[in-house]
């Protein structure tokens, strides 16, 4: 406390510029550098907090939302999405099984991704993550995202950016793409095993306001925003096991299969590497009373709307039978 009063009364005196307690002054305004330069230091995302994610909640959740008699995971609790109602298996264009992930109703307006690149290089930055600035739940949220490309100064350390409001605070250059990736944010420690190209299953991990978050990516084909900015849809045709017509019909029914198996008769139309495809499907339902007759999307076609278009679902591709 002396020692304060000290400096209070020499700096009063202007005493720090001659000596004497300037040098305890010089040690403040050194730690108090210290200290900024270690706020601009970079992120280590071996360390940072992990950010907690529900995707099953009334504003995350649309087909898959919870409630007391539908077990759904509990917010921020592990997703074992290779599990029912996460998975489902439908019939190929011609007729073959297909199985595809539902990851829930998705907008056509993607999410911004930033992808940072220092300047004259042509690939992002090694060891940074990539930024998002939304969570499942949070306006703007989309499994589907649009890279921007952010241009950083040459000596810029991976991962001294971890948040979106950083990166236009800083005024960075940034150049929005074409590019779409379709990565489902999920909480930490779930799982989706499937992939159809033998692509990588395991967690990915991104930045969200200085929290890590961890997605799922997924490659079974190209997207592109082509210039419009949104996310191409690709029809496909399914059956409950009660018509949505009728009362507790439609999703909460539950998709007709055949007798003790998981197979439906869902149909996608297109199928990756069709030059049509997208994971974002454009929901048409049938009437379940064709459902013995359909086999393909010939016959799916020859069924009954009672819906068309109702919702667009991310459903990736991830087996196709041989």
């Amino acid at each position: 406390m002396e020692t304060n009063n000290v400096l209070g009364r020499d700096l009063r005196r202007g005493a720090w510029w001659r000596g004497g307690t300037g040098s305890m002054l010089l040690l403040l305004l050194t730690m108090a550098n210290g200290a900024a330069h270690a706020a601009l230091s970079f992120n280590n995302p071996d360390k940072a907090p992990v950010a907690a994610v529900d995707r099953f909640s009334e504003k995350a959740g649309h087909l898959q939302q919870r409630t007391a008699a539908n077990g759904l995971p509990g917010a921020n609790m592990p997703v074992d999405f290779d599990q029912g109602p996460f998975i489902t298996q439908g019939l190929s264009p011609d007729g073959k099984s297909v199985s595809y992930y539902n990851f829930d109703v998705q907008s056509t307006t993607p999410a911004p991704l930033y992808v940072l690149y220092r300047e004259g290089e042509t690939q992002p930055v090694s060891g940074q993550l990539d930024i998002i600035d939304n969570l499942p739940g949070e306006m703007g949220y989309n499994d589907f995202r649009q890279v921007w490309k952010v241009t950083v100064p040459r000596a810029y350390k991976a991962n001294t950016i971890s948040d979106a409001a950083e990166i236009r605070k800083a005024g960075y250059r940034m150049e929005k793409t074409d590019g779409l990736r379709n990565m489902p944010v999920v909480p930490d420690k779930s799982v989706a095993r499937k992939r159809l190209k033998g692509e990588s299953a395991g967690l990915q991990r991104g930045w969200y306001r200085g929290q890590v978050v961890k997605y799922f990516n997924f490659d079974e084909a190209a997207l592109s925003a082509a210039g419009a900015d949104i996310v191409p849809v690709s029809p496909i045709y399914v059956t409950f096991n009660i018509n949505p017509d009728m009362p507790n019909g439609g999703p909460a029914s539950g998709f007709r299969t055949e007798a003790n198996s998981k197979q439906t008769h869902n149909v996608p139309s297109t199928l990756p590497g069709d030059a049509a495809y997208s994971p974002l499907w454009l929901v048409n339902v049938y009437d379940n009373r064709d459902w013995p007759g359909v086999r393909d999307l010939d016959t799916v076609l020859k069924a009954a709307i009672l819906a068309p278009a109702v919702a667009t679902v991310n459903c990736p591709v991830v087996a196709l039978a041989p």
